[in-house]
This record gives structure tokens, C-alpha cells and sequence, in this order.
């Protein structure tokens, strides 16, 4: 398997703040039970994008089969990994119907662009390299219990 470089530009963009409103907005109680999750405090903009790369490189070895999807599980929510167990169910079934041996996945990490739709949200697109073809890795990553987590994952 061939390493992936990381040495590729990330163009960052963020979205204009929003002003606040004229009049206050009512507040809302709160729950009578806690949550689960609960947002953070502003986080490092840099830190998610890095995990969107390693996390790119990981999605794009467990779809062909070198990596084992469990080692995703505390980087993405429950809906992206059944998203992602179903996208490697059949990934292994069209390998299995497929003659002689699978190769081992060869790519390079390209560009990295991410934007901050708003705080503690980061949208951000990996271009992948490989052999074939090349593609994008689209994700959404929220700040959440003082760590980056992907809600959304696509390839594409």
C-alpha cells in the first residue's frame, strides 16, 4: 500500500458571522434530562482538517478492503457508520465476484477544502488520487463533546 502524502494545499473558508437579531429571542427551558451530546467551545479550525484527511484515507482503505471498519467507530456517528457498513458489504461482494487477487490500494491525498458553515461545523472535500480514478471525499464534521466527529461521509 502505497502512503498517502499530506503535503497538498487545504484552502479554508468561513462563513460571515451573523449579526444578531433585533429583538431577543425567547428562551427555551432546558430539558428535564440531560443529553448526550452537547457543543464546545469554539475548536481549532486545523485539527478538523486533518481528521478529514485521515479520515479520507481511512474511509477509502476500508471500502477496498485494507482496513477494517471498526476503526472508524469513534470518529463517525452511528448513521455514518451503518452508511459506511453497507457501502463495504457490497464493496467486498463485487471484489469476491471479481477474478484472481484485489490489489492493494494505491492513492495519494490531493487538495483539502474545507468551510465553517458555522461554529463547531466544518464541511470539507478530499480529492483522492488512485490508480483508476480519481475522487472526492466528502464530509461534515461537528465539534461535539470536545472532540470532531463525522456526520456525514460521501464518496464519490
Amino acid at each position: 500500500m502505497a502512503p498517502a502524502t499530506s503535503e497538498t494545499p487545504v484552502r479554508v473558508t468561513r462563513a460571515p458571522e451573523a449579526s444578531p437579531p433585533e429583538t431577543p429571542a425567547p428562551e427555551t427551558p432546558a430539558p428535564d434530562t440531560p443529553t448526550d451530546v452537547s457543543p464546545t467551545a469554539r475548536p481549532e479550525l486545523d485539527e478538523a482538517v486533518a481528521l478529514a484527511r485521515g479520515l479520507s484515507r481511512c474511509v477509502i482503505e476500508t471500502l477496498a478492503g485494507a482496513r477494517d471498519i471498526e476503526q472508524l467507530t469513534r470518529w463517525v456517528t452511528d448513521d455514518v457508520y451503518r452508511h459506511l457498513r453497507k457501502r463495504v458489504m457490497l464493496a467486498t461482494r463485487a471484489r469476491a465476484l471479481r477474478a484472481g487477487p484485489t490489489p492493494s490500494p494505491a492513492f495519494t491525498l490531493g487538495n483539502v477544502h474545507a468551510t465553517e458553515p458555522r461554529t463547531g461545523a466544518v464541511e470539507a472535500v478530499v480529492v483522492v488520487r488512485g490508480r483508476a480514478r480519481t475522487r472526492a471525499v466528502a464530509l461534515r464534521l461537528e465539534h461535539v463533546d470536545a472532540r470532531w466527529r463525522a456526520t456525514a461521509i460521501h464518496v464519490l
